[in-house]
């Protein structure tokens, strides 16, 4: 599966998807197949004041807990309530109802030294 062209991604498998002064961050679906079953995931809460590389929460697997971070400064805007609820969801629609929480950022610069889906399917190939 290729990963959706219209994010970016860190080398850590977050993805990151802009939309205006918000950024929505996920985990991709190499990361879910490695963490297999997610069975709890929390993030910081609303408010949050961030930095680049901070972690923003953490998702618990069958296999091990991941700590997320972000790439961009800002503050927590929304965590998915739904995903603390139903943490299946993360595995199941990654890109889509399973992302983790929403960034209000000053500046998105950072995000460009991401990688695009290109690269970042090339890196996990």
């Amino acid at each position: 599966m290729s990963s959706p062209a219209d994010r970016t991604y860190s080398e850590s498998h977050e993805w990151f998807h802009r939309e205006g002064d918000l950024v929505t961050i996920g985990i991709t679906v190499h990361a879910t197949e490695a963490l297999t079953d997610i069975t709890y995931v929390e993030m910081k809460p609303t408010g949050t004041e961030l930095s680049p590389g901070d972690s923003v929460g953490e998702v618990e697997s069958v296999k091990t807990t991941s700590d997320i971070y972000t790439a961009v400064a800002g503050e927590v805007a929304e965590v998915n309530q739904s995903v603390v609820d139903d943490p299946s969801l993360v595995n199941s629609d990654p890109y889509g109802d399973g992302w983790l929480v929403r960034i209000k950022v000053a500046d998105a610069g950072p995000l460009e030294s991401l990688m695009n889906a290109s690269a970042y399917d090339s890196m996990n190939g």
